[in-house]
C-alpha cells in the first residue's frame, strides 16, 4: 500500500457554466483521486494559444495514493464525463473543463503521455498566479526556484484578474474521528492493517500495529498446530498485553486519536479455536486477569470479508507460512468473532461487510467505509 503524495492540479474552463464545471471537477477529484488540501482563487484570463472565450483558471493541491499515471487516467475520465471535446489536429478548442498535472510531489517525469513538472509553468501567469496562492514557497523541481520567484520572473504579461466566484472545498460528509480510541478487527487477510494505516495517515492518528511478524511460533504453528498452539497463543497474549499497555500509556486518550489494527480480545477468540479444552481453561483465567487492566476501545470495528476474498488476499500478500491456511479455519475464526460481538453489551461495536470492496485501490470504497463508521459513531 502506497503512502500519500501531494499532486497539484490545474483546472480551467471557458465553455458554458465555467464555475459549475470546475466545481463538479473538484468533487470528482475528491471522490476518485484524493483529499483536497488547498484551493486557489479563481482567475479570469484570456484564451491562451487560440482565439476563444475567456477562461476561469485555478489550482488545487491533492493528497493521493495514486501514482502519476493513475492520476492522469482519472483526470482524463473526469474531463470526458464533463463533456470535454478533443480533435486530432493538435489545435486548442473551447472546453468545458481542462485538467492538468502541474506537480507530482518532487518527481520529474518524462514520458510520452506525461511530463511533470508541466513544461509550461514558468511562462504562464494563469498557472503561476493560482500556484502562488497555494504553494508560494514550494520549489520547481527542475528550475529550483519558488513559484513566487517564478511569478516575479515570468515574461507572460497577459491581462489576468481575480474572479469574484470561488471554488468550495468538498465536504467530508463525516466527522471522523468522533472517538479517541478505535480498534479495527477482522479475519486473517481482511484488510484491518491497511485500513488502520490509511486512517492514521489521513487523520493524523496515533497508530498501533500488531507485532505478529516478530512471533517465532507463528510459522511453526501453521506447520504443527497441536504442538505449537499453546505456545503461540501465550506469546501473542503476552506481547499484545505489553504492547497495548506501553503504547496506550504514551497517549492522552482525552486528546489524542488512537487507532489499532487489533484488540487484545482476539487472543481469547483464537485460543478458543486452537487450544484443547484444558489448555483453554487455563488460558481463559490468565487472559481475564490481564484484560481487566487494559484500556478498552471506544469503538470496535469488525471488517467482515467472505472466505473466498480472504483466501485471495492471503495469497496476494504472499506470506509463506499463511499459504496453507484452510477455508474451514477462516470460517471458524469468523464465527468466533461474530459470537464474541453478539455477547458485547458494554462496547460500541460495528460490523461492516466489505466483501465486495477494495478500499485500498478504490477511493470510493474507502470513502464509503468511512461514512459507514461515521453512522455508527454519530
Amino acid at each position: 500500500m502506497k503512502s500519500p503524495k501531494t499532486v497539484i492540479l490545474a483546472l480551467g474552463s471557458n465553455l458554458g457554466d465555467r464555475l459549475g464545471y470546475m466545481q463538479l471537477a473538484l468533487e470528482k477529484i475528491h471522490q476518485n483521486i484524493g483529499w483536497i488540501l488547498e484551493v486557489s482563487k479563481i482567475y479570469e484570463t484570456p484564451a491562451w494559444g487560440f482565439n476563444g472565450n475567456s477562461f476561469f483558471n485555478a489550482c488545487v493541491s491533492v493528497s493521493t495514493r495514486l501514482d502519476a499515471q493513475q492520476v492522469l487516467a482519472e483526470i482524463l475520465n473526469i474531463e470526458n464525463e464533463l463533456g470535454r471535446e478533443r480533435n486530432n489536429t493538435g489545435t486548442y478548442l473551447n472546453r468545458t473543463i481542462d485538467l492538468d498535472i502541474i506537480l507530482f510531489a518532487e518527481e520529474v517525469i518524462e514520458q510520452e503521455n506525461l511530463q511533470v513538472p508541466h513544461p509550461g509553468i514558468a511562462n504562464r501567469s494563469f498557472v503561476l498566479k493560482p500556484l502562488n496562492d497555494i504553494a508560494p514557497k514550494e520549489k520547481h523541481p527542475v528550475l529550483k526556484k519558488t513559484f513566487s520567484e517564478l511569478l516575479g520572473d515570468t515574461s507572460d504579461t497577459s491581462q489576468i484578474s481575480v474572479a469574484s466566484e470561488k471554488l468550495q472545498k468538498p465536504e467530508m460528509n463525516f466527522h471522523f474521528p468522533a472517538c479517541n480510541y478505535i480498534a479495527v478487527e477482522g479475519n486473517i487477510g481482511a484488510g484491518k492493517t491497511s485500513f488502520s494505516t490509511m486512517v492514521s495517515e489521513d487523520f493524523n492518528a496515533k497508530l498501533i500495529l500488531e507485532r505478529f511478524k516478530d512471533n517465532p511460533f507463528l510459522p511453526k504453528f501453521y506447520e504443527d498446530k497441536d504442538r505449537y498452539a499453546f505456545s503461540l497463543e501465550m506469546s501473542f497474549l503476552a506481547d499484545r498485553y505489553q504492547q497495548l499497555s506501553d503504547d496506550l500509556a504514551q497517549y492522552d486518550l482525552f486528546k489524542d486519536f488512537v487507532i489499532s489494527d487489533y484488540d487484545v480480545f482476539k487472543s481469547l477468540i483464537f485460543a478458543k479455536i486452537t487450544l484443547h479444552e484444558d489448555e483453554y481453561s487455563l488460558y481463559h483465567k490468565l487472559f481475564h486477569l490481564m484484560y481487566k487492566e487494559l484500556v478498552k476501545p471506544e469503538l470496535y470495528i469488525y471488517l467482515y470479508q467472505n472466505t473466498d476474498r480472504l483466501l485471495e488476499n492471503i495469497k496476494k500478500r504472499g506470506r509463506d507460512y499463511e499459504q496453507n491456511i484452510q477455508p474451514e479455519y477462516l470460517i471458524d475464526i469468523n464465527k468466533s468473532y461474530l459470537n464474541f460481538i453478539k455477547s458485547q453489551s458494554n462496547m460500541k461495536v460495528q460490523v461492516i461487510d466489505i466483501s465486495g470492496l477494495d478500499f485500498v485501490s478504490n477511493r470510493k470504497d474507502y470513502l464509503w467505509l468511512l461514512q459507514e463508521i461515521d453512522k455508527a459513531v454519530n
